[in-house]
């Protein structure tokens, strides 16, 4: 009883990031269903900040009232930069491309954060390629296999795969029924989905800035969720002056926002941060592809989404793209903790344990812990980035 325990234990990591995934597939469906009802989009956003902001809000200030560092402008106009990358502009240009495009489609091409975040960080000075390593060239074929990945996804359709049919779509009568996507649509979701991942990935490289010098997760998170409840809120009275759109009701509307801004924005951020605290972040990475497959089987199942050829192949190669650039980041890290220099020659510490020890640290403060609810990818990629540029 006591192995089956442990292992149990052991799985625990492991079976949580799948609900997290799980959660955030659910945060699609929930989308294209709030889409198809006639709600506004951009009213949708700023009812999920709030929601959000309102959520994390009390937890911040009761966990972290003796622990939270002297607020200072720096570090509000950071919260800001942090609401408007990695909230409101993000999620509004997530949820525009997933009205043009599909939930499965925009699923995969969030996968490509990492690639742009890593040629962002080599911008910026931020992270060294280091081409002619291994690790240098499998961070470059893997960038190079999520930006051909992404083309394929966009200009390839190819034959229709029919792998089941359960006859049922939740869409059937609403403003999303039937094949509504046109070519110009799709671009254009295409593009607006490209935008999201720059945001998202800009988001990265400030939320790294911020996390260094306030390293508290959750007020950092509170204070980014107000920061983009406002900048979402104005944004949405300055285009929907129509005040019936506004209305929720109790319906999907309602359910949609309530969901939206308590599970991927409050819950599912204290899920990762457990996971990252105790495995490491690029073991969280691994897990988002799990995204593309959920959400591929609940369209299919519910949506009546169709599955084609170039969607299947531009999934996979951004997959394996973001695998490659996840090991290569992996070894650069563990290059890096063996430039560190042990404290003695007779130190009984392994390079396992020096290795699991720095990760722990870095968690420890903050810096790879904070998560937009954006989608799946969180600041994983950030903290990564971070922890080898504060070691080198």
């Amino acid at each position: 009883m006591r192995n089956i325990w442990d292992m149990v234990h052991g799985l625990k990591p492991a079976m949580i990031m799948m609900m997290v995934q799980t959660g955030f597939a659910g945060l699609n469906v929930f989308y294209k269903l709030a889409a198809n009802d006639g709600m506004s989009l951009k009213v949708l956003i700023a009812y999920r900040s709030m929601f959000a902001a309102a959520f994390i809000l009390p937890l911040a200030l009761l966990v972290e009232r003796k622990s939270r560092p002297k607020l200072t402008w720096v570090v509000l106009f950071q919260a800001f930069l942090c609401g408007l990358l990695g909230g409101s502009l993000a999620q509004n240009l997530y949820v525009e491309s997933l009205y043009l495009t599909s939930a499965t489609f925009i699923a995969a091409m969030t996968n490509l954060v990492p690639a742009i975040t890593l040629l962002l960080a080599i911008s910026f000075g931020m992270e060294r390629l280091r081409f002619g390593t291994l690790a240098g060239k499998a961070k470059v074929m893997g960038t190079l296999m999520g930006i051909g990945g992404a083309m394929i996804l966009t200009f390839y359709k190819g034959v229709e795969i029919d792998i089941w049919s359960t006859h049922i779509d939740l869409l059937h009568n609403g403003q999303l029924s039937g094949s509504h996507v046109t070519s110009p649509d799709k671009l254009l979701g295409s593009l607006l989905a490209l935008a999201n991942c720059l945001s998202y990935a800009l988001w990265l490289i400030v939320q790294a800035k911020m996390s260094a010098t306030y390293p508290c997760y959750l007020s950092s998170t509170a204070l980014m969720n107000v920061m983009g409840s406002i900048q979402a809120v104005v944004y949405a009275l300055c285009t929907e002056r129509d005040w019936s759109r506004w209305k929720l009701g109790w319906n999907i509307r309602l359910l949609t926002v309530a969901y939206s801004g308590i599970v991927p924005s409050g819950v599912m951020v204290v899920l990762i941060a457990w996971c990252v605290r105790l495995k490491g972040p690029l073991y969280v990475s691994i897990f988002n592809p799990v995204l593309v497959i959920l959400v591929a089987i609940a369209g299919s199942l519910i949506l009546n989404e169709k599955l084609h050829l170039g969607s299947i192949l531009g999934t996979m190669l951004i997959i394996c793209g973001l695998y490659l650039v996840l090991w290569g980041k992996g070894k650069d890290v563990k290059r890096t903790t063996r430039l560190v220099p042990l404290k003695s020659y007779g130190q009984s510490e392994s390079l396992e344990d020096v290795i699991t020890s720095t990760t722990n640290n870095d968690s420890n403060n903050s810096n790879n812990i904070n998560t937009n609810s954006n989608g799946n990818m969180t600041c994983i990629t950030a903290n990564s980035l971070q922890t080898v540029d504060e070691e080198i």
